[in-house]
């Protein structure tokens, strides 16, 4: 599923693509192709020109210069792939860019599977470790919101006929 996103600041539309896109990339006719402009592999994939130079200032992209002219070959764009794996994924790019780099090293593609298998149930742990503070969190905010909205009900009621009596936020935590 692609999902459009509107950039207010500038007129680059982007979208991303989902993980299942990304792991099945297909892109027949750009398959087949040497060389990528920048243009072509924004679209493709769904990041702006910004994006893909910063992924060039960052070491993760090598694209040809010919003139002013970036020329990104098919390593560049499957490169850019794993990368927005690895950003979907929760890695950083510094992360990605050592799994990555994996690959030319001896034995490199047996080696990048096994640390990006060992990368990823370690940040599958992290994540999850994540997902339980947010947890935790939302359930401090709702007692928070209980809490407030007692006391501004409470407030309401004294303004209005001069009772009401303050909440104790123990009693916000049993409703």
């Amino acid at each position: 599923m692609n999902v459009m996103i509107e950039r207010e600041a500038s007129d680059e539309t982007e979208f991303r693509l989902s993980i299942e896109e990304l792991l099945d990339f297909a892109g027949d006719e750009t398959q087949r192709a040497d060389h990528f402009r920048i243009g072509d592999l924004a679209r493709e994939f769904g990041v702006t020109l910004r994006t893909l130079r910063f992924y060039e200032d960052r070491g993760l992209l090598s694209p040809e210069r010919r003139g002013t002219t970036r020329l990104y070959t098919r390593r560049d764009r499957m490169r850019l792939r794993l990368v927005l794996i690895a950003k979907l994924l929760g890695f950083s790019l510094t992360e990605a860019k050592q799994i990555i780099d994996l690959y030319h090293q001896p034995n490199g593609q047996v080696t990048q599977l096994q640390v990006a298998m060992q990368r990823l149930r370690e940040q599958q742990e992290v994540l999850r470790e994540q997902q339980r503070d947010i947890e935790t969190s939302l359930d401090a905010m709702n007692v928070a919101m209980n809490f407030v909205e007692s006391r501004i009900a409470n407030r309401d009621g004294a303004s209005k006929d001069g009772l009401g009596s303050p909440t104790d936020a123990r009693d916000i935590v049993k409703k």
